[in-house]
């Protein structure tokens, strides 16, 4: 038989089976070559990286931040070398054994893995992930002996900050942390280059500055093992550390204001009067900025922003405060200057003064007698100015109270600063919508009723009556240069504003302040009789609460109750060098818990300690990843009580 017998004889279905064979194996071979150009050719950069990072591995070199001298030029914020955790996730063989291994080794829970992977989703592959920085030597030696049971983690060393000072200037440089979402945000629209994971300023001086001082990191390209194990660095990028910052603190003085303050609530600060520059700023109770910096649980964290005493506060700034009889000073100068006075005017200050019905009390109970305005502001007394104040009225007390810096922030280099209060009809009628009543002004005659204001806004107000009235707008930086010395800014002392009071009237000001101290009868007189520093200044109590009777015994009182303290002055009275402000809160009377504080910041700026070089000769003790330890032995003793006889 003929083939084309066969060929007739085909079936038409077996002739469509063998077309669709046909066509799908074209297909099939048409996607594969497809596939081939696409993963060799378009993706040829992709893969080419990834075959790479087979055998190497990207960590970021931190860059040092600048370091923080004193006006001296003492180290107080430097770094030392720590080490942290990375790991590599495309590396992990088993996760549930590696953070079940991890948790056994180091303080470390598998939350926190779980929430530092999640941080870090966006990253390039094969791209290290910190797990936990500044390991102590215990966890190192662990994750060392351990490495080769963990497949994909790895140690780096990294520059960790270190405040030499530790609590003692933790308000004032404030801490690092790791950046948030919304900072990273921020941080993007602005420019500067940031990464989950990166450490940037929270608080102080730190987060006020932080361009200044941040470096620009480098980066470190490792060849690692089949379990992505460091063998060697194949390639490095050095950070550059940030810029320098000398500030205008005194250390000496800010050592001695938190040793003077460390177990009591308050703030202290202190001012060159002639210049504006900030010497010390304490506030307390305070922080460890060294445990912060690297890191607590959140636990501790929930602990420290939820304690009662509101310990990340910085009361020197953020602290609004009734100035109480620091407030007189001010009152004598508008009244002085105003003309409703003289400096020989004489009025009687009972134990009370009544008014409109009621019985308005001296806190000297026998009363101070008749007498002009320096013994009204060397004896407090608070008969006295209720009368004047009355004579005066609110509005023009509230003028010149403005010009002494109340009632508006000072522009201080630190985050957060709040503007106090100065009571005004105008305020009072615009806040209430009601009109101001005279009873409201004998309260505020006297810095009582409505009126707040800041540590240092009092602080700066005094510095003006010391100048002369010069209004500064408080400096904290001396200088600022890059790591190799290189000056790159120098801030320089800027007047917000004269009061605009004769010389005339500020000299029997400032001299019922050198009489609070040096005449008898003064509310401060023990200063004089304890040191030979000139101090000029004035004590105040703050009430807190309506007593029925005060009471000498402070102690008898309960905590919550009792009066805040303060002390403002400078020294020497006869050419002021340093104005210094001191609050206690809920400390009783100003001349026995405020002004003792104060006594210990002059002695210290004036060299009058036992050991006046101890903060210099004794540097802070630093344990690998722990806290910087101030030194016990700082020169500056504990202050005694003052005396009995004073207690405004």
């Amino acid at each position: 038989m003929s083939s084309s017998y066969f060929k007739d004889k085909e079936p038409r279905e077996f002739k469509g089976r063998v077309f669709a064979a046909t066509v799908l194996i074209g297909a099939a071979f048409f996607i594969l070559l497809f596939r081939f150009w696409y993963l060799q050719v378009k993706e040829h950069a992709y893969y080419n990286e990834l075959s790479l990072n087979n055998a190497t591995r990207l960590i970021k070199a931190v860059a040092p931040r600048g370091v923080i001298y004193d006006r001296l030029g003492i180290k107080i914020a430097e770094n030392r070398p720590g080490f942290d955790l990375y790991i590599v996730p495309e590396d992990v063989k088993d996760w549930a054994k590696t953070k079940q291994t991890l948790a056994s080794l180091i303080e470390i829970d598998e939350a926190t893995i779980d929430e530092r992977l999640e941080k870090s989703k966006k990253r390039p592959p094969f791209q290290a992930v910190k797990l936990k920085e500044d390991l102590s030597w215990d966890e190192t030696v662990k994750i060392e002996s351990f490495k080769f049971e963990i497949p994909g983690i790895m140690l780096d060393v990294a520059p960790k900050r270190s405040y030499v000072f530790s609590e003692a200037t933790a308000h004032l440089l404030g801490y690092l942390g790791e950046i948030s979402e919304k900072e990273l945000k921020d941080r993007e629209s602005e420019g500067a280059s940031y990464s989950p994971g990166d450490l940037t300023g929270k608080y102080g001086i730190e987060k006020f500055y932080e361009k200044e001082l941040r470096g620009v990191d480098g980066g470190k390209e490792l060849e690692v093992d089949a379990l992505g194990r460091k063998i060697r660095v194949v390639n490095w990028i050095p950070p550059y550390p940030g810029n320098n910052m000398k500030l205008t603190i005194d250390i000496k003085t800010q050592v001695a204001a938190w040793i003077a303050l460390k177990d009591r609530v308050g703030a202290a600060v202190a001012m060159d009067p002639k210049t504006g520059k900030i010497l010390a700023m304490v506030s307390t109770p305070t922080f460890d900025p060294n445990a912060l910096s690297t890191g607590v649980s959140r636990e501790e964290w929930r602990e420290l922003i939820e304690n009662p005493l509101n310990v990340m506060n910085n009361r020197a700034v953020q602290g609004q405060y009734p100035p109480a009889s620091t407030y007189k000073p001010i009152h004598a100068a508008a009244a002085l200057e105003e003309g409703v006075i003289t400096p020989q005017t004489k009025i009687f200050s009972g134990p009370s003064y009544w008014f409109a019905g009621r019985a308005y009390r001296d806190w000297k109970e026998e009363g101070h007698g008749t007498i002009n305005v320096h013994r009204a502001i060397v004896e407090s007394s608070d008969t006295f100015f209720y009368q004047v104040g009355l004579k005066l009225g609110i509005d023009r007390l509230a003028d010149y109270t403005k010009r002494f810096g109340f009632g508006t922030k000072t522009g201080v280099s630190i985050h957060n600063e709040k503007s106090g209060l100065v009571p005004s009809s105008e305020w009072k009628k615009k806040t209430y919508k009601v009109p101001w009543y005279e009873g409201e002004t004998i309260s505020v005659s006297v810095g009582q009723g409505y009126m707040l204001t800041t540590p240092l806004q009092l602080l700066n107000a005094y510095a003006a009556i010391a100048n002369g009235g010069t209004l500064w707008k408080p400096l904290l930086v001396e200088d600022i240069t890059t790591p190799d010395g290189k000056l790159i800014s120098k801030p320089v002392s800027e007047k917000r504003g004269e009061l605009g009071i004769s010389e005339k009237t500020m000299f029997h000001v400032r001299d019922g302040l050198r009489g609070v101290t040096h005449d008898e009868g003064g509310t401060a007189r023990f200063l004089s009789r304890t040191t030979d520093l000139k101090i000029a200044g004035k004590t105040g109590t703050a009430q807190v609460s309506r007593l029925i009777k005060r009471t000498k015994n402070v102690e008898s009182i309960a905590y919550k109750y009792r009066d805040h303290a303060w002390f403002a002055g400078f020294a020497p009275y006869d050419d002021p060098q340093i104005a210094v402000v001191v609050i206690v809160e809920h400390g009783g009377f100003g001349a026995s818990a405020a002004a003792p504080v104060a006594r210990e910041l002059f002695k210290a700026y004036f060299g009058k300690t036992e050991d006046p070089a101890a903060v210099q000769a004794a540097p802070a003790t630093q344990q690998p990843g722990g806290p910087v330890m101030l030194p016990i032995k700082a020169g500056v003793p504990k202050p005694e009580e003052a005396p009995e006889e004073a207690h405004d």
